[in-house]
């Protein structure tokens, strides 16, 4: 059964970071695609960021240039640092594993960002 567990949000002011990780009880982690998704209150679920088995990565209009992206293969954790955080990146953030060969996807439970001053 494949476990995806997300860890490292938090509080934290405006213009700070964080770093999210990722971990995923697959066999072959490289494989997957890897997408970090985020709710806010009263919104629906959006793509943040992605990376493929390839190393390509996509990022949504609203955090480009803040956010970044990465996966470590040996370790089958996938990380999103963020960096100059805004009050409306506020959510419960997602990670997404795919699995290109069966066409399923597995959640995390999520974990809470709270930018707040």
């Amino acid at each position: 059964q494949v476990q995806v567990v997300e860890s490292g949000g938090g509080l934290v002011q405006p213009g700070g970071s964080l770093r999210l990780s990722c971990a995923a009880s697959v066999s072959i982690f490289s494989i997957y695609r890897m997408g970090w998704y985020r709710q806010g209150p009263g919104n629906q679920r959006e793509l943040v960021a992605a990376i493929t088995s390839g190393g390509i990565t996509d990022y949504a209009d609203s955090v480009k240039g803040r956010f970044t992206i990465s996966r470590d293969n040996a370790k089958k954790t996938v990380y999103l640092q963020m960096n100059s955080l805004k009050p409306e990146d506020t959510a419960v953030y997602y990670c997404n594993a795919f699995d290109y060969g069966t066409g399923k996807g597995y959640w995390g439970q999520g974990t809470q960002v709270t930018v707040s001053s």
